[in-house]
């Protein structure tokens, strides 16, 4: 028999669906015009959740399966899953690494690029029909700046090679040191804001890191700074940030995540130094195809009884 699963978001492709629908009795809580009542009804015959590293399950949920075994998440981070509670559980939980490093990192620099040669200021300004007549203030060099890197994880690594190949100096700060990297490795994140002119936050966002680029980093940031945010809104103060922007207390910022998502801080909305993105760092087609793969690849594995290939928990 198809074991049962329930599927809390869309998986992006049809060809993913598809194949879930094939091997799988799929119960899509997204679509449920009532979701309590869907989870009422399959809730006995639930053997894994699928579900997104944005999305995550709330223990709410997992209380009410009892015959849940796994957790496959779609994306790295684990922050939106009880990962302990998971443990209690006897849960196990996968996830999809490496495969999205790539398209954030790609992201990061265009989040870079775009803030500091204001490019969204640039588009904005030809659609307003105010070139030829006007000009725009100059923007600033990204080839040759340093980049500081908060997380040497695979996303941060790729950035890394990115920033490199703009002619950049790369260092990094985490938990530890990481063998065998040409970077160099800042012993706290306020040195490394301050030997940096753009901040990459690449960490997990986990309630050890949250809010951990604060005031104090932003001001070692200073005034010529730029911070690209593609990990997770909790790992920045918010507030802070926004004041630091507002006085010029840094240069600008590219943030595809937010603390309270979709929401965020509405005196962002209006300043031109600031790129904004929808959490949109795995959001490639390739990139959604490999990541639904994997998926896939974690559950067929449980459901044979063979070794998951990217276990968590």
């Amino acid at each position: 028999m198809r074991p049962h699963i329930l599927l809390t978001l869309p998986m992006d492709a049809p060809v993913l669906e598809q194949a879930l629908d094939e091997a799988y009795h799929v119960h899509r809580l997204h679509l449920a015009p009532d979701p309590e009542a869907l989870l009422a009804s399959v809730a006995p015959r639930i053997r894994a959740v699928v579900t997104t590293g944005a999305g995550g399950v709330g223990n709410a949920i997992l209380d009410t399966l009892p015959a849940l075994e796994l957790i496959a998440i779609r994306g790295v981070g684990t922050d939106r899953v009880d990962l302990e509670h998971a443990r209690q559980l006897g849960l196990r939980v996968t996830t999809t690494p490496d495969v999205l490093s790539e398209d954030v990192a790609d992201l990061a620099m265009g989040l870079l690029l775009a803030t500091s040669r204001a490019i969204c200021v640039g588009d904005a300004f030809v659609r307003a029909g105010k070139w030829p007549g006007h000009s725009l203030p100059l923007a600033h060099r990204v080839a040759g700046k340093r980049a500081g890197i908060l997380g040497l994880g695979s996303i941060g690594r790729a950035i890394a090679r990115r920033a490199s190949g703009f002619g950049m100096s790369v260092a990094y700060t985490g938990r530890r040191p990481h063998e065998g990297v040409p970077y160099r490795y800042a012993a706290n994140l306020v040195d490394l804001a301050s030997t940096s002119d753009v901040l990459f936050v690449a960490a997990s966002g986990n309630p050890g890191t949250r809010g951990i680029v604060n005031a104090q980093v932003l001001d070692a940031l200073g005034p010529e700074g730029i911070l690209v945010n593609i990990a997770r809104g909790s790992l920045v103060d918010e507030p802070a940030l926004v004041a630091a922007l507002a006085s010029g207390r840094i240069l600008g910022a590219g943030l595809d995540v937010f603390q309270n998502e979709p929401h965020m801080p509405e005196a962002l909305l209006a300043m031109a130094n600031v790129v904004l993105q929808p959490h949109q760092g795995s959001a490639t087609r390739e990139c959604r195809l490999d990541m639904g793969a994997l998926v896939l690849e974690n559950l067929a594995a449980h459901f044979a009884g063979q070794p998951l290939p990217t276990p968590v928990v």
